[in-house]
């Protein structure tokens, strides 16, 4: 937006860059700045309804304006939805089954409890970096702006990597889930009728996956509570007379086979599981960037994710550990390839309900395509991204007028054919090389969020600032950053036991070490990479650049709702601050 048009515009007037002081004139916004990004939207309403919605073929030709020019649309409806149930799908639903085998319910809950902590903390941290910078299309531009260049070129193609390779992994998972209805259809079939149906929707642009997210994630967080309210009644001994859970079952799975599986080792085994079920929670930040006032918006879809957490992971896996034993011989090999081995579908076969076992697959089938549609608005955005900024080739900052960043979709889209190798006779083993090159991705990607955001706090300081200036605080502030750093670095060396050690007492060996721990020299090649390319190090506090893009925030509302709240009981607060 043009400086005269900023200081037009009713929304932004009065805005000032701290507390206490005001200016007149807005600082420049350049790049991929999301305060210019989608705020002048008049050409794109000229358009017509259908070239808006990328279903013309005028819609195709690239949209004048600047660089990372995307729609900002997205509801604050979207942005809750996608936080709260967005990345809820194969991790949870049927990587869980092994994760019981491997470990027990004792150790299901431990490991994904550890999880769900840290990315609690790593929410919150990219929450205040996002408000406070508002960068349209990467997590990595905070890596590249407050830790070092090199890392941030290697965090940005590492996530782009990521959901390059999840997409064709949803897509196999899917074309599997339909076997569980022995359908005599090649799974070949089933995954390119699920390729077309991602396709389809992203025809539709950001407002396509805002739309799928929303319903999506509202069917996957109703079947979870619904199968909550079941457990509950057949832990009591509610079930269908002569069932399994006709009598009173309590929480027997904890005592006999006992809540842990494979001792210390079991809990290790875990973790991975569970950081590959968190995967995608990160992706409300990208969407904010793409919603119409994320700096309103953005907050309260971040203090979303402790209920997912604790009412959508924790308390689903607790009834999972208290129905399903973790030596039933049906969580065996379960991995992320079979909807059968899922414990929601076994115990909904157990309870002996008719057809909810069938429901239950129904929603895993929604959830893997609704993670794969989530890997190419991830991919394409965090690739468009690197695009505007050099890190990648100038072909993918490409923008249509539709705001579809149409390259960056077409190049994670043409990845998915890779799911068609799982029909070879080797394609179980290429499945699990692909599901180790996804598996730790994530944690290099929160880890990076946690340390960009320690020190940007340090160069905040250093520069003069204070807290008191963010409009957006991290709950636990830094420390929440380094509590989870540490447990993230937590995990890596459990992993790293694990793929030293495998579960079985099987003897180390190279093959079973790289299949559990290929992320980490895949990150170091990228990292290599971009050295040699941006000649760029580690950055010191002083050269850390914390004002060039910085959200200007209207301290006058700011200071009059913090003294609203700070008026409130004590109980108030406190539900403001959660929710």
């Amino acid at each position: 937006m043009a400086e005269a048009e900023f200081k037009k515009d009713p929304e932004y007037a009065g805005f000032s860059s701290s507390p206490d002081e005001k200016h007149d004139v807005a600082p420049a916004y350049q790049d991929s700045d999301n305060l210019s990004l989608g705020r002048d939207q008049s050409e794109w309403q000229a358009l017509s309804f259908w070239t808006r919605n990328g279903c013309t073929l005028e819609s195709f030709k690239r949209r004048k304006g600047p660089a990372g020019n995307l729609n900002a649309n997205m509801k604050p409806r979207h942005l809750h939805m996608i936080a709260i149930g967005g990345s809820i799908g194969a991790g949870l639903f049927v990587g869980s089954g092994s994760a019981l085998s491997n470990g027990g319910p004792g150790a299901l809950l431990l490991a994904f409890g550890i999880i769900g902590i840290m990315i609690f903390n790593v929410v919150y941290a990219l929450g205040e970096l996002a408000v406070m910078f508002p960068v349209s299309g990467g997590f990595y531009t905070y890596s590249t702006r407050f830790i070092d260049p090199s890392w941030g070129f290697a965090m940005g193609w590492n996530y782009v990597f990521q959901w390059a390779i999840v997409l064709p992994l949803e897509l196999t998972v899917a074309g599997l889930t339909v076997e569980y209805w022995e359908s005599g259809v090649s799974v070949g079939v089933w995954i390119t009728v699920f390729w077309l149906i991602i396709i389809f929707i992203n025809v539709f642009g950001s407002l396509g996956y805002a739309e799928e997210e929303f319903w999506s994630s509202l069917l996957k967080l109703c079947a979870i509570v619904l199968f909550m309210i079941i457990g509950i009644v057949l832990c009591a001994g509610g079930g269908p007379a002569g069932g399994k859970y006709d009598e009173y079952w309590g929480a027997g799975t904890f005592y006999n086979p006992g809540a842990f599986s494979n001792g210390f080792k079991g809990v290790c085994a875990v973790f991975v599981t569970a950081a590959f079920a968190f995967s995608g929670t990160e992706l409300v930040g990208l969407a904010a960037a793409e919603s119409a006032n994320p700096a309103k918006a953005l907050p309260g879809a971040i203090k979303q994710v402790f209920w997912r957490i604790t009412l959508f992971y924790i308390l689903a896996l607790l009834f999972v550990g208290l129905l399903v034993e973790h030596t039933d011989e049906r969580l065996l090999g379960s991995g992320l390839s079979d909807s059968q081995a899922s414990p929601f579908v076994i115990a909904a076969k157990d309870a002996g309900l008719i057809g909810f076992d069938s429901f239950m697959n129904v929603v895993i089938l929604v959830s893997v395509i609704s993670i794969g549609n989530s890997g190419v608005y991830g991919g394409s955005r965090t690739l468009t991204a690197l695009a505007e900024q050099g890190y990648a080739p100038k072909l993918f900052a490409y923008i249509d007028k539709s705001g579809r960043p149409l390259f960056s979709t077409i190049f994670i889209l043409m990845c998915s054919p890779i799911a068609y190798v799982s029909l070879s006779a080797s394609g179980e083993l290429v499945f699990a090389w692909l599901l180790a090159l996804s598996g730790l991705a994530a944690l290099f990607t929160w880890g990076s969020i946690c340390l960009a955001h320690i020190r940007f706090r340090r160069a905040w300081k250093y520069h003069g600032h204070t807290v008191d200036e963010l409009p957006f605080k991290a709950i636990f502030g830094v420390y929440g950053s380094w509590i989870g750093l540490g447990l993230i670095f937590l995990v890596l060396v459990a992993q790293f036991a694990v793929a030293l050690y495998p579960l079985g007492g099987d003897p180390p060996s190279a093959e079973a070490f790289f299949q559990s721990y290929l992320a980490l020299p895949v990150v170091l090649l990228f990292w290599a990479g971009g050295f040699l390319w941006k000649r760029a190090g580690w950055l010191r506090t002083r050269q850390m650049d914390v004002n060039t893009n910085r959200r200007v925030v209207d301290w006058d509302r700011i200071n009059g709702e913090r003294a609203r709240v700070a008026a409130m009981p004590a109980w108030r607060r406190f539900l403001h601050r959660v929710f």
